[in-house]
């Protein structure tokens, strides 16, 4: 029997919708990537994999961490945007997301327009360290001394444009110093300078952070969130010693390319839900300073607008210029 072309062309629509639909319900059926703009051992490298493993164990398909460093995770990001929608490519980033519009004037993506928002994963306060050999004693001390010394002094970030160098910026603007900034590839290279003095202080995510200080091989001389973190109580906020409404969140998410199935992008917000919920991530989080801090797509995206406007314009009273 012959069919006619518009009978055909029905069933080809059918069939192609029951296939696509087919292949979304049975995401992933294969790997996944999930790029990380900061290098291997970093606090958000740690924090990927705490979500990639039980990801993949879960689905019987790897979710495979690839590290993609460079410009503040702007290289990571770009890789994401231009990938295929299909969501198998995804982003796991820091707050320096918020900064990428204002400090490189040749972005090739938008960071709005170009990504689908997962969710939120973590917050967690950066904590302000020196060397014990520096002779700083408190954050007002440190204060002080960039004042009598302007522009001697320096103070190490993962690269600009990582929430690092802009919670640096940010503290120089409020505590009005001048200081200058040396860049690294990641934070555990800037946390091995500051303790060998090469630098005067650095501001790093407390995971990485709260061993180092525990066994007195660096100096916590403040936190950046407005509460005390649990995991070093005894270390003073930023905002109560020097600088009073001071705050800085290091917090990490996920995105995908603009255009993911949104069936795809709920599936992985809930299963960040599901793991971020367990008593032994929020454990493994805890110990290293940080909480679950997980909202809806639509909340993210919203948070993510609000913190570019915020940053944008704290970065332009700095006199910072896109590059």
């Amino acid at each position: 029997m012959r069919y006619p072309p518009v009978a055909i062309s029905a069933a080809l629509m059918l069939f192609g919708s029951q296939h696509a639909a087919q292949a979304q319900e049975q995401f992933p059926n294969k790997p996944v990537r999930m790029i990380v703009g900061f290098t291997p051992g970093s606090e958000i490298d740690i924090v990927a994999r705490m979500l990639a493993e039980p990801m993949s164990e879960r689905w019987g398909q790897r979710v495979i961490v690839d590290n993609r460093t460079g410009a503040g995770g702007t290289v990571a990001a770009a890789i994401v945007a231009r990938a295929a929608p299909d969501g198998y490519t995804w982003l796991f980033n820091s707050v320096a997301h918020t900064a990428s519009l204002a400090l490189y004037s040749k972005l090739t993506y938008h960071p709005v327009g170009a990504f689908s928002f997962v969710s939120q994963a973590t917050s967690a306060p950066n904590v302000l360290i020196t060397a014990h050999s520096q002779g700083v004693k408190s954050v007002g001390a440190l204060i002080a001394l960039a004042r009598a010394k302007p522009g001697q002094l320096t103070y190490g970030a993962a690269g600009i444009g990582s929430g690092t160098h802009i919670n640096g910026t940010l503290f120089s603007v409020a505590a009005d110093i001048q200081v200058a900034n040396v860049s690294y590839k990641g934070t555990p290279e800037l946390v091995t300078d500051t303790f060998a003095g090469r630098i005067h202080y650095s501001f790093s995510p407390i995971g990485g952070t709260v061993a180092f200080v525990k066994d007195g091989r660096l100096a916590a001389l403040g936190v950046t969130t407005l509460q005390r973190s649990p995991a070093l109580p005894d270390v003073p906020t930023i905002a109560e010693t020097a600088l009073p409404g001071f705050e800085w969140d290091q917090w990490y998410g996920m995105f995908m390319p603009a255009a993911t199935p949104r069936a795809i992008v709920e599936q992985v917000n809930n299963e960040m839900k599901r793991i971020l919920a367990l008593p032994a991530t929020k454990e493994r989080l805890s110990i290293r300073g940080a909480w679950p801090n997980v909202n809806t797509p639509q909340q993210f995206e919203q948070k993510v607008r609000a913190e570019i406007d915020k940053v944008t314009k704290a970065l332009a009273v700095a006199g910072v210029q896109p590059q």
